[in-house]
């Protein structure tokens, strides 16, 4: 019963009971039923992927094929599990940083109602199934029905405060911008079905025979807007900000481990698809890097915590699309793991800053927190460190095999994604020392209730600080240790490794170098101009044009939004009234007038009946008559 592929079954199904169970049964259930089967049922799953893990076999993929999904004709899609060294390690960030942001809910979310307490952890138990479903899925169907099944429960987690009218648009705003991602995703199945007859990812390396170039191109392009709704790209990016609006252990999730790193494993998924797609490969650069760069000028000037980490996401997903673009799709997994760790660490603890703060989010009305949330000062201090890339703590590898693989495809790429590092380094160090460095600048009553968070959410930032310290350890380069690169290796059997060393050890050593000094450099200048709190009022243009987001929502308002809105308002009380009911009313009003006429002729009258009669005869006589002749 309790064999390999018998445990992973229930790694997906014990997330789904949960939400059965919390959701079900929050109007009886105690607060503390409800964490503990909420964070229970993912400590289970974890465990159940750290065996599979561990049993994972040397040779190929295992298929776990549960029923036919769908049958018709030759064309059979399974609802199947594909175990392999990619799912399993994403199976792993899933349960594992999943199962911490959950207990650290169970104190963060104690204020809410045991009805809503319930509901919240519904929803989680919810979002963390669907992910597991969409990264076990055997072929694209399943993968896609788990697509859903995310973009469903983020927009039930952001808008959980249902009641407040801006969080329900942020909600609305996710949805609807991830549809348009999806419905790219969605056609790309249909091609893939209507040229090849299957969309299991085992058939892909046969598939590729019957594709031309151009199927191939179509494919990865349409396969990658999927992605850039999911996993916040250009130009579909603006809602994941907005997600801030969810809970702060929502966030973490969002940011972490689940939603926006689906595109990410959709792509390094297929990637045989888009190694023959170079076409695809050189968008898929531009968009990243251009991304990373504008989501980080855009964090340089906010001031909302959870903003400037929000917009550290959409860059850092930058650099993953970067990789992917330039072909290293290791790289780009190995940053999704070293992301999980540091980011899933600052985001619970910049909830731990708000939670002592009483709800306060505004860095410029903090400060000198460093002394009342000690544990919290010295976590968050990692994860900035480790998102700034700088050794030996986890951003580190995983970003500097990034930028080697920038180098590598093209020097103004490197140079690009480079400053962009360097930016990353200045955003998070201008919060860090804005937020804990200093004197206080909150109210007096903030300041009476300041105290260090309990252990239900200090002990996952802890383990988190561990894991941001030592968790890029995994994919240390060779360059560094002979054997190196276990990461890479251990994803061989799904993403090739390319063959050859294309640089020179010194040339490596120099890249690194010069990206670790500036890096310090820039952390230095950060201390100089925030370690004691200095307005940044500015007129200037270009900082207004920054702290406005580079006026990307209000374009996408102007452009779309508006008119689309214009446009339904005239269907409103124009097109509708006039045209449709118009015409609705109007065939009613015909066939009145027609029936009306036609009763006329129902006087009940024998004599009028005979007369119709015999002129219908000489009609029908006159007419035979001319027809024969």
């Amino acid at each position: 019963m309790f064999s390999f592929p018998n445990i992973a079954y229930f790694i997906p199904l014990l997330p789904l009971l949960g939400f059965l169970v919390n959701g079900l049964g929050r109007k009886h259930l105690s607060k503390g039923a409800i964490a503990w089967i909420g964070s229970g049922v993912l400590a289970l799953a974890f465990a159940a992927s750290l065996v599979v893990f561990l049993n994972l076999p040397s040779g190929g993929p295992t298929l776990l094929n549960a029923f036919d999904f769908i049958r018709i004709g030759e064309l059979r899609i399974p609802f199947a599990f594909q175990l392999d060294a990619l799912s399993s390690l994403f199976l792993l960030i899933i349960t594992g940083i999943g199962f911490l942001i959950h207990v650290y809910s169970s104190a963060y979310m104690h204020e809410e109602s045991a009805e809503h307490y319930g509901r919240y952890f519904a929803y989680l138990n919810l979002f963390i199934f669907s992910m597991l479903l969409l990264v076990m899925g055997a072929n694209y169907v399943i993968m896609f029905i788990g697509w859903e099944g995310v973009g469903l429960c983020s927009y039930l987690l952001i808008g959980y405060w249902f009641r407040k009218p801006a969080y329900t648009q942020a909600a609305n705003k996710a949805f609807v911008m991830n549809r348009v991602g999806d419905l790219a995703f969605l056609i790309a199945i249909f091609w893939l079905i209507a040229r090849t007859g299957s969309v299991n990812f085992v058939d892909l390396p046969a598939a590729l025979s019957s594709l031309s170039s151009s199927d191939i191109t179509w494919i990865t392009m349409l396969l990658f807007v999927g992605a850039t709704g999911k996993s916040a790209q250009i130009p579909l990016y603006t809602w994941l900000p907005d997600a801030m609006a969810g809970p702060t252990p929502v966030s973490a999730l969002i940011h972490a481990a689940t939603m926006v790193t689906a595109g990410i494993y959709m792509i390094a998924r297929s990637n045989l698809l888009y190694t023959a797609a170079p076409l695809t490969l050189n968008v898929i650069a531009v968009i990243g890097i251009a991304t990373a760069l504008l989501a980080a000028s855009i964090a340089i000037r906010q001031n909302d915590i959870k903003k400037v980490l929000a917009y550290s996401t959409v860059s850092q997903l930058g650099f993953m699309f970067l990789a992917i673009g330039a072909g290293a799709y290791g790289a780009a997994v190995f940053h999704v793991m070293t992301h999980a760790f540091f980011k899933a660490l600052l985001f619970l603890g910049s909830g731990s800053v708000i939670h002592a703060m009483s709800g306060e989010q505004d860095i410029r009305r903090m400060g000198g927190l460093k002394k009342a949330l000690p544990i919290t000062y010295f976590t968050f201090l990692i994860g900035c460190i480790a998102i700034a890339g700088i050794p030996p703590f986890s951003g580190f590898f995983s970003k500097d095999a990034i930028l080697l693989s920038a180098f590598l495809k093209s020097p103004i790429l490197y140079g690009v994604a480079l400053f962009t590092a360097l930016l990353t380094a200045f955003y998070m160090f201008r919060m860090f020392f804005l937020t804990f460095g200093g004197t206080f600048r909150g109210t007096d009553e903030q300041k009476h209730h300041l105290h260090e968070s309990p252990l239900a959410m200090t002990l996952p930032l802890m383990v988190l600080a561990v894991l941001s310290v030592i968790g890029g350890w995994v994919g240390i380069p060779e360059l560094f240790l002979h054997g190196g690169e276990r990461l890479i290796e251990f994803l061989s059997p799904v993403i090739p490794v390319v063959e050859g060393h294309a640089i020179s050890h010194s040339t490596e050593y120099l890249l690194m170098g010069l990206s670790t000094g500036l890096v310090l450099s820039v952390i230095f200048f950060a201390w100089t101009r925030y370690r004691q709190y200095r307005s940044e009022e500015s007129s200037a243009p270009f900082a207004r044009l920054l702290e406005n987001k580079w006026y990307v929502d209000e374009l996408y308002q102007t452009a779309i939004v508006q008119p689309l809105h214009r446009f339904g308002g005239w269907l409103r009380s124009f097109f509708e009234p006039k045209i449709v009911d118009g015409l609705i009313q109007g065939v009613g009003r015909s066939i009145r007038y027609i029936s009306q006429q036609i009763r006329l002729l129902q006087s009940g009258q024998t004599g009028n009946y005979a007369l119709w009669m015999v002129i219908s005869i000489v009609v029908i006589l006159s007419i035979q008559f001319f027809v024969r002749k």
